[in-house]
């Protein structure tokens, strides 16, 4: 396998790539919520990489990056440093900070999740 872990000079530059292209709902939420992106861990996948960049926190759920699958997603947590869900979805960083407006205005789920495939089966 040639996959090697995002350097965070790469994960800045695409941060700050999503910066330019967010509206301003979207870049005062990401003030509101974004850290200095660290990695956490994440008990299926996480380990390949020693963990993915966690570059948000809002309430129990986190913005972070997958850089195996190339994209942002939103997971849940109990335990500050471990994420408890893993994702698959390829959104860049300004649709998973919409998400999160979208869940804040009406109290409804609008993202789909992609889990990871099963061997022998296929899901979206």
């Amino acid at each position: 396998m040639d996959w090697e872990p995002i350097s965070e000079a790469s994960l800045l530059d695409k941060i700050s790539a999503a910066e330019i292209r967010m509206n301003p709902q979207q870049a005062r939420l990401w003030e509101a919520i974004r850290i200095v992106p660290h990695k956490w861990e994440e008990k299926s996948y996480g380990k390949l990489g020693n963990g993915f960049w966690i570059v948000a926190i809002i309430g129990a759920t986190v913005i972070w990056y997958n850089d195996i699958e190339d994209g942002f997603n939103r997971s849940h947590y109990t335990s500050f440093g471990t994420m408890d869900e893993y994702w698959c979805n390829q959104d860049e960083l300004e649709m998973a900070l919409q998400h999160v407006l979208n869940f804040v205005e009406t109290g409804q789920e609008t993202r789909t999740t992609i889990g990871p495939s099963m061997p022998g089966k296929w899901s979206r």
